[in-house]
């Protein structure tokens, strides 16, 4: 039986003929897909109801032209150098965004977990090659879309124009802060400004990603830690 994975289940079609057990089983998968595709999307339109309205009709357009996409544990979303041409919202997982310099020292720029959006938006917008990596840190699933069907959406819905400017101004911002935090405060103070933001996410990203987000070494980081729990106990 063939893969369903990367597609709408709007477009599937079971093949024919089969003999009945094995339509059987595949109307049974069918079916828990169809419950699972339901169970990803509805957290996607959560998502775009926090900030837009939208008819149903509107709604069942802009889920129909998104696809699923699942990555175990250390594959990539997107790597350098490829052309990203898909913004991606995570159902299940973890990611870190990173760059690797010329002596192959990696340097994280943002994680994302569920009900987040993440995408080397660079590529995106201008069509250039990535400069990011995007890596699961967990085994992960995504929604996403490509740009040609969301520039659709733009076009049809025009409320979305709303809703994706809002995503770069929170996005814009939240950089902002991270430029000047990194150049303002101490390690210790990025440190509990991170754990006060991200508590959730300190068990699930493995300390030596941290620290590379945060601009210290592991060892540094290990010390601020201990001290920082010590101070919370």
């Amino acid at each position: 039986m063939s893969s369903i994975e990367g597609h709408n289940p709007a477009t599937l079609k079971v093949s024919s003929p089969c003999r009945f057990s094995e339509f059987s089983q595949t109307l049974y998968l069918w079916q828990n897909y169809i419950l699972f595709w339901r169970a990803m999307t509805e957290l996607l339109l959560k998502n775009i109801r926090k900030h837009i309205a939208l008819t149903l009709s509107e709604e069942e357009l802009f889920t129909s032209l998104f696809k699923k996409r699942v990555l175990r544990k250390r594959y990539f979303l997107v790597q350098t150098g490829d052309l990203c041409k898909s913004e991606h919202f995570i159902t299940k997982g973890c990611f870190r965004a990173f760059a690797t310099d010329k002596q192959g020292n990696d340097h994280n720029l943002m994680f994302a977990v569920e009900n987040w959006w993440i995408s080397d938006m660079q590529s995106y917008l201008t069509g250039l090659p990535a400069t990011l990596n995007i890596e699961a840190l967990e085994d992960s699933e995504v929604l996403y879309i490509d740009k040609i069907d969301l520039d659709r959406i733009f076009e049809e819905i025009p409320a979305f124009n709303k809703f994706f400017r809002i995503l770069l101004q929170n996005s814009f911002v939240a950089q902002q802060n991270r430029i000047l935090s990194a150049i303002s405060n101490t390690a210790e103070e990025r440190y509990a400004s991170f754990i006060k933001k991200n508590a959730s996410l300190e068990q699930r990203i493995p300390q030596h990603h941290i620290a590379s987000y945060l601009g210290v070494s592991a060892e540094t980081l290990s010390r601020i830690r201990r001290q920082w729990l010590d101070k919370n106990s």
